[in-house]
């Protein structure tokens, strides 16, 4: 458990920092600041969700289902690259179903560098 937290806690920093550096740039087309500010908000509601999820297999499929929903909401908004890693996001999200197989933390985890490394290349 406590190094899910701190991998969803480095992930989101992470998109938070690329929000903020790779798409400071004045008139770009997608503002990447509030894209990864509201990336980081569906991941820090997600895994402030699991203290209590940790105990109950219902509330972990729900806290994820509406995490997934949020993401494709997101990427409704976007296209390309930029959907597509929100997209993948969601696909993370819908793979967690209970926190008993560790093996689909880890490749969500994974999932999340990968989101973050798309976010910078769709808005550079």
């Amino acid at each position: 458990m406590r190094f899910l937290k701190r991998a969803i806690t480095v992930s989101a920093a992470t998109l938070t920092l690329a929000g903020l550096t790779a798409c400071g740039a004045v008139g770009t087309a997608v503002d990447c600041n509030a894209v990864a500010n509201e990336a980081t908000k569906i991941m820090t509601e997600w895994s402030g969700s699991l203290s209590t999820a940790m105990t109950d297999d219902a509330a972990m499929e729900k806290a994820s289902s509406t995490a997934a929903e949020k993401s494709k909401a997101l990427a409704a908004k976007y296209d390309g690259e930029l959907a597509a890693a929100l997209n993948d996001l969601a696909a993370g999200f819908e793979s967690i179903k209970d926190l008993k197989d560790a093996s689909k933390l880890t490749e969500f985890t994974g999932k999340m560098q990968g989101f973050s490394t798309k976010i910078q290349s769709a808005c550079s």
